[in-house]
């Protein structure tokens, strides 16, 4: 079975720039990728190394059904089938042990991405013409000897007739002569005829000849063309390589991206991994979003050894328990979080990432409503400079996740929904759509550009909306005039609620860490239960360090579009937009 390919798309942007898209079907591994990239080189490229993995993992896959089946055909005596159970309990264990060892398969591996190894380096297939073999020069025919008068038939013997009668002997001496002079004339022609014989097998051949060497010639140059397109596309194609590196060691954001997208991509996984990903990047805080689709519990496999009963003739699958498959699960959930940011991280040889944030995606049936749900359960945020100071090979993944202030249910395995820790989206996804909307906000209105009083106005009416469902309230207090707006909420919970400091920053850079520091200090002179900082724009890594362990929410601009949707509202936001505004451009 086959990868599928769609058609190649090409998207043009309002600013002009080409964007190309490539979809991916593989029914047997049932397997589904949309491939991105800046040019079609680039687009093709990546989905050749997606289709040859998704071949690669088909044929592995087909190639041991076939074993199976084979052996299983052909092992009819026990002893065969104990070899065979022994093998197949050695798979599974081999299995099972390489899930618990997901994290520490990677250490030894370098994940710098090996630029030229995206150079499609082979060479040109086809071989150069060869000159067939010529036909064989001609050969002129052997020619008859020519008469000779000294021959005894050109000279008979004369009797004593012919001595005694001089009549008579000119009469023999005149025929021999007649004979001779016929021979001749015989003779003179078969020469004639196969030298001219000759003459023309020879201009023949060299026609001939000829026109095969016009023949090659031609082909040669067909050839030579052929070759020459075919340099020429890996000339571009490795050209397009290179620039890529180029923009990517100078930092240009979306090159990080698909830089990225490479060396997630070419991490090796088991085939039942969904390995679909996800990314985006903030380049003002250096930080890198990975939403990462993850196995379904029932998707890893949980099979422990086979036995083959001789009594019944028939094998038996052993598996682990329930709750040994639980905690497999959920290891292997923080193995691959631990794993996809160290990859990330040692991949980044240009020092692009100060941070990355790990969301984990699982699509699985609910078992309360039989429908498929997607849902992120567990979010991280690692640093740079603390999480390159684990020793990955010594850790608990579980631990190292929770000591990175990781969110997540302590059972992964019973897939409870956690909001994620940051969400970014990119600029074509920044719409909301909803079944409700207010009259003066809509998906063209950008909130970073707003006023301030419809910009106090919209936060005022969306935590009412967010805390009016307990019976809570909402009461805007003022105005700050860097273009924040300070507001008090009062939750009844008795668990949860209590005294809510609310301040928002309608900006466009990134938010520094002393506006974090003042809404804390805002909460202890208050003597709030919690603050919450939203802002249109983004926090840099120091404001999530100062915020870790503090009872502070920081809500960025992709959080902030995100509770619109929730309670019924559409808009956008454009950083860039807003600034050219704000500058009177």
């Amino acid at each position: 079975m086959q990868t599928r390919i769609g058609t190649l798309y090409e998207k043009v942007s309002s600013r002009g720039v080409s964007s190309y898209s490539l979809e991916l079907w593989h029914d047997g591994l049932n397997k589904h990728r949309m491939i991105r990239g800046e040019s079609v080189a680039i687009v093709r490229m990546k989905a050749s190394l997606q289709v040859e993995e998704w071949d690669q993992r088909w044929q592995a896959l087909e190639e041991r059904r076939l074993q199976k089946a084979q052996k299983t055909a052909s092992r009819l005596q026990q002893e065969e089938n104990k070899a065979l159970a022994a093998e197949q309990t050695l798979d599974a264990q081999r299995e099972l042990e390489g899930l618990a060892n997901i994290l520490r398969a990677t250490l030894d591996v370098d994940d710098t991405l090996d630029w030229d190894s995206l150079k499609d380096r082979t060479p040109f297939p086809e071989a150069k013409p060869v000159m067939g073999k010529q036909p064989p020069e001609p050969k002129m025919a052997e020619l008859p000897p020519e008469p000779n008068p000294a021959d005894r038939k050109y000279n008979p013997p004369l009797g004593i007739l012919e001595w005694l009668i001089p009549s008579r002997r000119a009469r023999l001496k005149e025929a021999a002569a007649q004979v001779l002079a016929e021979d001749r004339k015989h003779w003179t022609q078969m020469v004639a005829i196969a030298r001219s014989s000759f003459a023309a097998a020879l201009q023949s051949h060299e026609q001939l000849v000829a026109e095969n060497k016009r023949s090659h010639d031609q082909l040669v140059t067909e050839w030579a063309e052929r070759r020459n397109r075919y340099n020429a596309e890996k000339f571009e194609e490795h050209s397009e390589v290179d620039a890529k590196k180029a923009s990517y060691e100078a930092g240009d954001p979306e090159t990080i991206i698909e830089y990225c997208d490479l060396v997630l991509s070419s991490s090796d996984y088991p085939a039942y991994f969904p390995q679909e990903f996800d990314l985006d990047y903030e380049a003002s805080a250096k930080t890198l979003v990975v939403d990462y689709k993850l196995p379904a519990p029932d998707d890893l496999p949980r099979l422990k050894s086979v036995k083959y009963i001789p009594s019944r003739g028939e094998f038996e699958e052993q598996f682990i328990s329930d709750p040994q498959a639980s905690k497999l699960y959920d290891d292997v959930l923080y193995q691959v979080t631990l794993r996809t940011v160290h990859e990330l991280l040692e991949a980044d040889y240009i020092g692009a990432l100060d941070s990355v944030v790990f969301n984990g995606i699982v699509t699985a049936v609910d078992r309360a409503t039989g429908k498929e749900v997607t849902s992120c359960i567990l979010s991280l945020r690692a640093n740079r400079n603390e999480f390159t100071e684990i020793n990955l090979e010594q850790v608990d993944p579980k631990a190292c996740f929770k000591s990175l202030k990781g969110v997540g249910s302590s059972k992964l395995h019973g897939l409870a929904a956690v909001a994620p820790i940051m969400q970014l989206s990119r600029e074509d996804r920044r719409f909301v759509s909803s079944y409700e909307v207010v009259s003066s906000l809509d998906e063209g209105v950008n909130l970073a550009a707003i006023g301030w009083e419809d910009f106090e106005h919209l936060i005022r009416e969306l935590f009412e909306k967010e805390f009016s469902v307990g019976g809570g309230e909402v009461k805007v207090t003022q105005a700050s005039r860097d273009g924040g707006v300070d507001a008090i909420a009062f939750d009844p919970d008795p668990i949860r609620g209590g005294k809510i400091v609310i301040q928002a920053k309608r900006y466009t850079n990134t938010v520094g860490v002393g506006a974090v520091r003042d809404l804390y200090g805002t909460v202890m002179n208050e003597g709030a239960n919690k603050g919450i900082l939203v802002t249109t724009s983004d926090f840099g890594p120091d404001s999530y360090a100062f915020a870790t362990g503090k009872p502070l929410v920081l809500l960025n601009g992709g959080n902030l579009l995100h509770m619109l949707q929730k309670h019924g509202h559409k808009a956008r936001i454009d950083l860039r937009e807003a600034k050219v505004l704000a500058s009177g451009a």
